[in-house]
């Protein structure tokens, strides 16, 4: 299912990293996109954002005493206890979670109500530049008419329904039935209503998770999954996926820099309905090794920024 990035951490991060530029010595200065803006698409040899981005925002007495606040914090143990009422793992409290009340906060958050917070409405924005960044990655070498697509975790199906009005023949599967029903009705009214001439085909939807998923794909799409899985399981699931497809595999996933595991660390004291899952970051370069293992390699490679959500966005192709 697709899943915002944010980490439910609704803490702003506006920043300025420092990137280190292949051919100086020095590090020069660069800015984060701002709020709503998409870093551009790029090539695999795009220097990535460095775990030691902002050390300096935080002055060494900060540090000690956020470490120590930190130390009191017990979030494994809230996660055990919610493994625990679902009866299983990390898999049964997300499939749990997006059953319920979880279904009804990113129903909302992928939709157009107005009924959304500040945080919410940013969220969204953030997922729906996810969604346009892949369908321009997607649209740029021509059409998609015929082209077999793998949605991999498709929510409410925020890129399935645009995927068949571009007329790809599009496979969509959740872990969530509700998550799965909402897809499909969403799509029978989009895809139905007021089109005209030929009819899109409807996207074939079924509630599975990813380890569930078969078949041979000309493109699988994976958005905003991997942070429900540590990085010995994110391995797994990227081989996996990238064994379903043909020609490419686009994945988007919350990067796993110094900055950001602050931000989630700190969001973790502040428990509430919306964390109520786990959320793990990954980094670039575990990504890149679990594809090199099984034969792919990076093309593009990009990040998208809000407010609150942020998200790395890859293209791999067999290498």
């Amino acid at each position: 299912m697709a899943f915002s990035a944010s980490l439910s951490s609704h803490i702003p991060f506006h920043s300025n990293p420092t990137i280190l530029s292949p051919k100086r010595s020095k590090p020069i200065k660069t800015m984060l996109p701002p709020p709503a803006a998409i870093a551009p698409l790029s090539t695999a040899t795009t220097t990535s954002i460095p775990d030691f981005s902002t050390v300096a925002v935080i002055s060494g007495g900060s540090i000690a005493a956020l470490a120590a606040l930190l130390s009191l914090a017990d979030p494994e143990r809230r996660r055990r206890l919610q493994a625990e009422e679902v009866g299983g793992g990390d898999k049964d409290v997300v499939r749990e979670y997006f059953n319920n009340s979880g279904f009804q906060r990113w129903k909302k958050i992928y939709g157009e109500t107005d009924d959304v917070n500040k945080v919410q409405r940013d969220i969204r924005l953030g997922h729906a530049k996810t969604v346009e960044n892949v369908m321009n990655m997607l649209t740029e070498e021509g059409s998609l008419r015929g082209v077999t697509v793998c949605d991999a975790g498709c929510g409410t199906g925020s890129l399935s329904i645009p995927l068949a009005k571009e007329g790809a023949i599009v496979s969509a599967s959740d872990i969530s039935a509700a998550m799965v029903a909402e897809a499909k009705k969403q799509a029978e009214e989009q895809l139905s209503a007021g089109n005209e001439g030929e009819t899109p085909v409807l996207p074939k939807f079924e509630v599975k998770d990813l380890e569930s998923l078969d078949g041979k794909y000309d493109t699988v799409v994976c958005l905003d999954v991997l942070i429900h899985y540590p990085q010995n399981k994110a391995d797994g699931m990227i081989g996996h996926l990238a064994s379903l497809a043909e020609k490419r595999l686009i994945l988007s996933f919350a990067p796993k820099t110094f900055y950001y595991d602050l931000l989630k660390r700190v969001g973790e004291l502040f428990p509430g309905p919306s964390k109520a899952t786990r959320a793990y970051l990954h980094a670039e370069a575990d990504v890149e090794r679990a594809l090199q293992k099984v034969g792919w390699k990076i093309n593009k490679r990009g990040l998208i920024t809000t407010q609150f959500y942020f998200a790395r966005l890859v293209e791999a192709v067999p290498a």
